[in-house]
């Protein structure tokens, strides 16, 4: 273990297998505490009553964050039949009942009416914020909560399992999607209630079951050997992103925040016609990272510079 006093300067990613009962803040904490790293943020919160992959940026890699928030997720998820819950998950009170039991063609009909782009409310205990206050606070202290609804994109919603009383899906959705939320939609479609009983993220953006590690796992890892067999390149939540090659003069400009013009550029990278202005591209320098820069129609301008 590192002492909690040695700073570590670590750039990269780190994907947690997140276990239930903690939150994705008390994770952080965890492994800054286990890792000496000084600086690390997380890519999508997960609630303290959801597992799985939980990406953490070490470093340099807090400047991509906004890629895995962007990207989008899968989640494994139970719905439980026949009982409303305050959270909409079983942290929640009981609030409603209903003894429809909704059968696997019923499911497999409804769940296409929430396949592409839908109008969701997100729960009442939620992070969503009313006049500068968050909905899970006024919920708790007993207050009206009044969310306006908001257009989410489902991408796949399959039935991979069901009994009775409970329902497994696999469900792959853009950011800002609450599961919560569908499930709750969705039992009211099927004329009944329902609420999540469990919930897993399997994938978040370029991060897997694969590439996760647990947090038994870190505490055991042996830092004496350093961490390139631990974290992940910085580059790894890029590869949706268009990239330039820069010379050194060029790689110079940009970590310094100058602009470099696009003429100058298109005479090594012609292919450049085809970015439309407004892209933003990750600009290299003999295969380092320097730069995410946005292309407008005179110039290249460095919007965040990385230090690597």
């Amino acid at each position: 273990m590192i002492y909690k006093n040695r700073k570590i300067l670590v750039n990269g990613w780190i994907a947690i297998d997140k276990p239930l009962g903690i939150t994705s803040a008390n994770v952080v904490t965890k492994v800054r505490s286990l890792t000496g790293v000084a600086k690390i943020g997380h890519g999508g919160t997960l609630d303290p009553l959801a597992s799985g992959i939980l990406p953490l940026a070490l470093g340099e890699a807090t400047k991509t964050i906004a890629y895995v928030m962007n990207s989008s997720k899968t989640y494994r998820c139970n719905i439980t039949w026949g009982e409303s819950r305050s959270t909409d998950d079983s942290d929640g009170d009981i609030i409603d009942i209903n003894n429809k039991r909704p059968n696997i063609d019923e499911i497999k009909i409804a769940i296409n009416q929430f396949i592409g782009k839908i109008e969701q409310i997100p729960p009442i205990y939620s992070a969503v914020k009313i006049n500068g206050q968050r909905a899970y606070d006024l919920a708790r202290k007993k207050k009206h909560v009044n969310i306006k609804s908001r257009t989410v994109q489902i991408n796949s919603f399959v039935l991979t399992k069901a009994s009775k009383q409970v329902a497994t899906f696999e469900i792959n959705c853009e950011k800002g999607t609450y599961i919560r939320s569908l499930a709750r939609d969705l039992a009211k479609t099927l004329g009944t209630v329902g609420y999540v009983s469990e919930l897993r993220r399997t994938i978040c953006g370029s991060f897997n079951e694969l590439n996760a590690i647990s947090l038994d796992m870190l505490k055991n890892f042996d830092y004496k050997l350093g961490f390139d067999n631990l974290v992940l390149p910085v580059e790894t939540v890029l590869n949706n992103v268009p990239s330039l090659v820069l010379t050194a003069d060029e790689a110079h400009r940009l970590k310094n925040g100058q602009s470099i013009p696009i003429s100058k550029l298109m005479e090594r990278n012609p292919g450049m016609y085809l970015f439309l202005t407004g892209t933003t591209v990750q600009t290299l320098f003999e295969n380092r990272l320097i730069a995410l820069a946005r292309i407008d129609d005179v110039e290249l301008y460095p919007v965040r510079v990385l230090n690597l």
